[in-house]
């Protein structure tokens, strides 16, 4: 028998274990660029639902791409318990887990086959989830860990060491001087600063719109946010950053700006609007350079050129927002600068050993 029938044999039996019926058939989903496995799990016993997601955690094979992260659980229930669009848990143990399958619509996919600008109400609905968890405070009684990590320097200049040793070189010909190095964490330092003047809210942290998917047999399209166990607390801007900035969807530049006015003053804290777009801005910045980074690491270290398509929206998405920018203060100039010269696409060499 071969290691990924035994495998297959393994998580089969698991399941049967955790819910008392035995899956037909595994089917593998395409992973992401994180260390999690998913598997869509299918029964005919006669019983609902006829299909599961199977949601794997091996130990200790964390990517080098993935910060340390809480498990889903108690997340997931504590959004679900407040009435957010997440799917159901059917059972979870050590490291695996058992959801709803909310089968393969995304906002990212619907929005690839009909044209961002179809999607103007689907993204509008997206929007409004943001407002809704930004309302949530931490629970009396019980332990939710993303009431306890925030966005702050630590994680952008994390960011920033990401863009100087994987984006840097690849986008300017050559390393980055000891002078830049220490210009460019400047400035990204000055982002992190900018951004703990704002009033830290909950945040999905992953809000893009892959990680939207479409509830089926809803009678109103409902998205149910799928990835939740990065969240944490973040300015009010910054899961608008990642849906409206997504490197994976081109959005019309007047549809993001027309989201950004209906659904500021819906926010909590109702930033006013200079104040927002700047840090809109400023996050985008952080962001996206994180995003690129991992694209280029995956494509040149790791042989992985799925991600490579999106360099030059993320291109494009880090210019605009150095463009908006470039009046404000000095201590980004540097960083915009550099920005500012970027070529409008990159031509990666095959990795050895890649595909």
């Amino acid at each position: 028998m071969d290691k990924t029938m035994s495998n297959s044999l393994g998580l089969q039996e698991e399941i049967f274990g955790l819910i008392g019926r035995r899956p037909t058939r595994l089917e593998t989903i395409a992973p992401g660029l994180g260390h999690r496995h998913f598997f869509r799990v299918y029964f005919e016993d006669g019983q609902l639902p006829q299909s599961l997601i199977a949601r794997l955690d091996p130990p200790g094979t964390r990517s080098d791409l993935a910060a340390e992260e809480p498990p889903l659980e108690p997340i997931r229930a504590f959004l679900e318990q407040a009435g957010l669009p997440v799917p159901q848990s059917y059972a979870h143990q050590q490291n695996i887990q058992l959801l709803e399958d909310l089968g393969d619509i995304s906002l990212e996919s619907l929005a690839r086959q009909r044209g961002a600008a179809q999607c103007v109400d689907l993204y509008s609905r997206a929007c409004a989830i943001v407002p809704r968890l930004q309302r949530l405070k931490a629970p009396a009684q019980g332990q939710i860990e993303a009431f306890h990590r925030r966005w702050g320097p630590d994680l952008v200049a994390g960011k920033a060491r990401k863009w100087l040793e994987w984006s840097f070189p690849l986008l300017h010909g050559r390393r980055a001087s000891a002078a830049e190095k220490e210009a460019l964490s400047k400035a990204f330092d000055y982002v992190a600063r900018v951004g703990l003047d704002a009033p830290l809210r909950l945040a999905h942290r992953d809000f893009k719109a892959a990680n939207l998917h479409l509830r089926p047999g809803a009678k109103e399209p409902e998205w149910v946010m799928i990835d939740l166990q990065g969240a944490f607390l973040a300015p009010p801007e910054y899961d608008l950053v990642c849906l409206l900035r997504d490197a994976h969807v081109s959005l019309p530049e007047e549809q993001v700006q027309n989201h950004l006015r209906e659904i500021r003053l819906q926010l909590p804290d109702r930033p006013t609007e200079d104040v927002f777009m700047n840090r809109f801005d400023l996050i985008t910045l952080t962001r996206v350079s994180k995003d690129l980074s991992h694209y280029l690491h995956a494509a040149t270290q790791r042989g992985d050129r799925r991600y490579l398509p999106q360099v030059p929206q993320a291109l494009r998405n880090l210019k605009q927002a150095a463009l908006r920018l470039a009046p404000s203060d000095a201590a980004l100039a540097p960083l915009l600068e550099s920005l500012g010269d970027l070529p409008a696409n990159l031509d990666i060499p095959h990795s050895k050993g890649g595909p």
